[in-house]
């Protein structure tokens, strides 16, 4: 019987495929700067009214998600590449002994940034945009998924100064004829971020022009891409122990159901270090939104903070402007906060916020939400190893009732613990 020698071809072909690739990431030593890194997330979440009151007759979510990471950066004279490629999932979400995964992994980030001269790059491809206090524009890192963008970036850095100006336009893909979007994301835009800092101060300036995809129900190829217009302000200021920033932003154009739109965005957020282990801070933000909870009369007084990590801002049970609450009574949020750290490994942070809607509930004189308590620990067990838990509760008041149509009074709280491991797997260095 003629032996079949087809695996052991296979081998040697791979055999040789990755002794080049070695050669190539040791020759990177001499001539580029290479670095491959890794990270393992899981948390656990108990979940008793996580961002919507919980309801009677109704069991508690509890789950472990996880989010695994391998990302690449490389830069070679002119040229820096990155690949951040990741697999989110919750354990369990797949059969034991099943023949194929339910998400697979995806592109986290996939860009390449190449420098025209001493002041200009183009950064092309799928990236995080992260601005100032990530109020508009975050990563979202809280999330296992987290949020990218794809985008063509012309980058401007001199001294202290920087300007991006950015643009993007999506599709379901490639086409022969149509236009039409259906992934529920924005058609298109485009923004101009200016900063500049100072000695003690810094101060940046956005205008972001968002487009959303209008489709007509009743004739799919009969779309129009309305444009709303964001523009604002994020002031610093660091002065001995004081830290104050703000955020000051206003919105107008147009809505995707082509209301008028005509909404601000107003923070203040003032930190105070007592010594080198203890800060304390307090802050307000206020955000502009509609009578009833809705727009009427063609105009929306709404303000949407878009692509900002807004598991950040509001309270950490998520209540407001992560995935809900757009285009309703707005919120004025109050609160106060202290930062313990213990020692090189270990802090702790807490916050209070206070509630209330801007705007008028429907069927209801109460404007008063309630109050929300976050405790987060952190504790970092070595270089690349971190544990995380957090604790949160919300007490709710009548208006949040009313706002979230639930009257069942029970008990709203959540609790996670998460683990980070992000080792370095390698690392070269440019002679």
């Amino acid at each position: 019987m003629k032996e079949n020698h087809l695996p052991i071809k296979i081998m040697t072909k791979y055999s040789k495929l990755i002794l080049v690739v070695t050669v190539v990431l040791l020759s990177s030593q001499v001539y580029a700067q290479l670095r491959v890194d890794a990270e393992v997330r899981p948390r656990f979440e108990y979940r008793h009214g996580f961002a919507d009151l919980f309801p009677d007759d109704a069991e508690p979510a509890a789950f472990v998600s996880q989010r695994t990471r391998l990302k690449a950066g490389y830069s070679l004279d002119r040229l820096k590449f990155y690949l951040n490629i990741q697999d989110v999932r919750v354990w369990g979400d797949v059969p034991q002994l099943n023949r194929s995964d339910r998400n697979g992994l995806s592109v986290h980030e996939a860009w390449a940034d190449i420098k025209l001269d001493s002041t200009f790059s183009l950064k092309l491809g799928r990236q995080e945009i992260i601005y100032d206090d990530s109020r508009i524009f975050g990563n979202v890192e809280w999330a296992q998924q987290a949020r990218s963008h794809d985008v063509a970036m012309l980058k401007f850095k001199k001294g202290s100064t920087q300007f991006d100006l950015g643009a993007a336009f999506n599709q379901d893909g490639e086409a022969i004829t149509g236009n039409v979007l259906t992934t529920n994301t924005y058609k298109s835009f485009q923004y101009l971020w200016l900063h500049n800092d100072w000695q003690d101060f810094s101060g940046s300036f956005l205008f972001l022009n968002n487009g959303r995809q209008y489709v007509n129900p009743e004739n799919e190829d009969d779309t129009d891409t309305r444009y709303s217009q964001t523009v604002g302000t994020h002031l610093k200021l660091k002065k001995g122990k004081w830290n104050l920033a703000s955020n000051l932003f206003y919105q107008f154009g147009n809505d995707v159901m082509d209301n008028d739109l005509s909404a601000y965005l107003l923070g203040l957020d003032v930190k105070y270090a007592i010594n080198s282990k203890i800060k304390i801070g307090a802050g307000g933000e206020l955000q502009s939104g509609n009578d009833n909870g809705a727009p009427s009369n063609g105009d929306n007084n709404a303000f949407t903070p878009f692509y900002g990590t807004n598991h950040k801002f509001n309270g950490l049970m998520d209540y407001f402007y992560v995935g809900n609450h757009i285009n309703n009574v707005g919120l004025l949020d109050l609160y106060i906060n202290a930062g313990f750290t213990f020692n090189a490994k270990s802090n702790i942070n807490v916050a209070v916020h206070n509630f209330s809607a801007p705007s008028d509930l429907v069927g209801s004189d109460e404007t008063q939400l309630g109050n929300e308590v976050d405790i987060v620990y952190s504790y970092k067990l070595q270089k690349n190893i971190a544990i995380k838990a957090g604790y949160s509760h919300l007490f709710a008041s009548e208006g949040m009732e009313v706002l979230k149509n639930n009257f069942d009074g029970n008990t709203n709280n959540w609790g996670w613990v998460m683990v980070v491991v992000n080792p370095t797997l390698f690392e070269s260095k440019k002679d």
